[in-house]
């Protein structure tokens, strides 16, 4: 990261004039005199959620009017620090995609179905936990947990009921949560495609993709983590080469937040991951502007509403410069960073539930602010259960209500030139990149996990905010402060409980009635290309055809490459 560090200009403020110094003494008598008024200095601390210390006024003198050019410029311009669209919003609003998926994947395709009746432009399938790490719905280990958190998708069979109907070449952008099987989720919409007549470039699909913050902040993996690395990079080239208005890989900042770390370390460590995906597809000679446009970042949006803005302007701006700089980039498409945002389920609670509604709308006006691409919003029920149709409605229409109603679309980057807002750019900015330096030091991505580093670093800021919470530093309203005895009493979603005996029914009939000896040898020829250096995404695509399941298909590659065993860190 050195190449990073020294241009960097994030540093002092080079001002000259009468009118600083005019700024300085009347800052200086303004402090005095609030002084005054404030009496003896309260005892809580202001500071962001990564430990940024708040001001109580910022003004010009926290700003860089000097330097407004290369470090902020304008929308749709390097370093794309106020977005990566001249227009936005006034050319066209962002994709509000909905993250569903429960039950039977016909259970699932009614949810789609039903979500863009209403408005949705775009839905992400949401997995359920033996799909998300390649178990079939009959495997031993799978019982109990079968369409809980997600759709159960075991084979082809399952994403064509899932995509019935569904208008693949309208809906503006599709997405998965496959990580650990993100070759198989790629398999299963190419040839779903196939059986509907569509061609796979006719549509968008974003897959997530990104197992290496399964290691650190989720734990859906499967494989090694320098095997998952294999993999991922399998499906960036062969998206590069074949499909490329894909999505190939959604590197995930969103679960590192979720699971403690500060808005610094999710952008440090996700594109420490993305790094480690880059480096692996272009040792294979692919270009890195065929490679790069493919590639999306899926944050979190959390309550700490300029913070968040800050953030994801800061991101921005940092993976401009790594493209171009450590990359050699040269398309807009390649140094452009595009965003997905989740409002942060970790922010809901489950006591007073409808205060989730207020929550949610302040995170989808930050992401709205900070100029997301796309965006979902949390039902205000998730806390307690899957989302009802009602509550999932009120999340799509709190987009539509901001985005149609609130005039925030109206003007690209309506937070831009903000004391505040660019100052606390440019510090979350030093310190992801501070971050994003110790690793590079430990080797990388993969040897920092190793090592335990990034583990270490998300556990101890989780372990702060959580003191914050329980000292009552940080206040969560029906939590911590303003707390009631009350019950709730909204309708939750009730699962169907046969939905696994369902699916392992299914499972049997389709072993019975496809042809045996061609699933065979597809997996033959998915373990000899795995076994050297050969793209396995056209041997999982082949897979996939002949009906091959989700857990077969992982089977050979667990065989040979063994499992992750996580280690506890502390």
């Amino acid at each position: 990261m050195s190449g990073a560090r020294a241009r960097r200009s994030t540093g002092g403020i080079a001002l000259e004039g009468t009118w600083v110094e005019r700024i300085r003494r009347a800052l200086a008598d303004w402090e005095h005199r609030l002084a005054a008024e404030a009496g003896a200095p309260r005892k809580k601390r202001f500071e962001t959620r990564s430990g940024v210390p708040i001001k109580s006024l910022y003004t010009p003198l926290d700003h860089h009017p000097d330097g407004y050019l290369e470090q902020i410029g304008f929308p749709g311009e390097f370093p794309f620090t106020r977005g990566v669209e001249r227009g936005m919003y006034r050319q066209q609003p962002w994709t509000m995609g909905q993250y569903a998926g429960f039950g039977s994947a016909e259970d699932t395709n009614k949810r789609f179905r039903y979500l863009i009746a209403k408005g949705a432009t775009g839905f992400s399938v949401a997995l359920d936990l033996p799909t998300q790490i390649g178990y079939d719905s009959d495997d031993p280990r799978s019982a109990g947990e079968v369409g809980k958190v997600g759709v159960a998708l075991n084979s082809l069979a399952n994403m064509e009921a899932l995509l019935d109907e569904v208008p693949l070449t309208k809906v503006r952008q599709i997405r998965t949560t496959a990580n650990a099987v993100g070759n198989v989720l790629l398999a299963l919409f190419v040839c779903a495609a196939e059986r509907r007549g569509i061609s796979p470039r006719d549509f968008n699909v974003l897959l997530q993709n990104d197992p290496l913050k399964e290691y650190v902040g989720r734990g859906t993996f499967i494989y090694p983590p320098r095997q998952a690395v294999r993999v991922t990079a399998d499906v960036m080239e062969y998206c590069a080469r074949e499909l490329p208005n894909w999505t190939s890989v959604n590197v995930s900042g969103y679960h590192i937040q979720e699971s403690g770390a500060t808005p610094s370390q999710e952008i440090a460590f996700a594109f420490a991951h993305a790094r480690e995906y880059l480096d692996a597809v272009l040792a294979r000679k692919v270009s890195v502007d065929d490679v790069a446009p493919g590639i999306w970042v899926f944050f979190s949006c959390q309550l700490d509403l300029m913070e968040e803005v800050a953030k994801f302007r800061a991101a921005r701006r940092i993976w401009a410069r790594m493209m171009r700089d450590q990359y050699g980039a040269k398309r807009k498409e390649s140094t452009a960073l595009r965003f997905l945002a989740f409002t942060a389920g970790s922010a809901l609670a489950a006591q007073q539930p409808l205060n989730n509604i207020v929550r949610v709308a302040i995170q989808v006006l930050a992401a709205a602010m900070a100029g997301v691409q796309t965006l979902h919003a949390c039902s205000y029920d998730e806390a307690l259960a899957l989302p009802t149709e009602e509550s999932v409605t009120l999340a799509l229409r709190t987009q539509q209500i901001i985005a149609r109603e609130s005039g925030l679309a109206d003007v690209v980057d309506p937070l831009g030139g903000s004391y505040y807002l660019e100052s606390l750019t440019d510090e979350l900015e030093k310190r992801a990149l501070d971050y994003m330096d110790r690793i590079q030091a430990l080797g990388g991505a993969v040897a920092a996990i190793e090592q335990g580093y990034i583990q270490q670093e998300i556990s101890a800021a989780a372990w702060a905010h959580q003191q914050k919470v329980e000292q009552g530093e940080r206040v969560i309203i029906g939590v911590n402060e303003q707390v009631t005895d009350a019950r709730p009493t909204i309708r939750l979603f009730a699962s169907d409980p046969e939905v696994e005996r369902r699916e392992c029914e299914k499972l049997a009939e389709l072993r019975r009635t496809r042809d045996g000896v061609r699933v065979q040898q597809a997996l033959h020829r998915l373990d000899e290309h795995a076994r050297g250096s050969v793209n396995i995404v056209p041997a999982t695509i082949e897979a996939v055809r002949s009906y091959a399941t989700i857990g077969e298909i992982c089977g050979v590659l667990r065989n040979l490459w063994g499992e992750h065993q996580d280690k506890p860190i502390f």
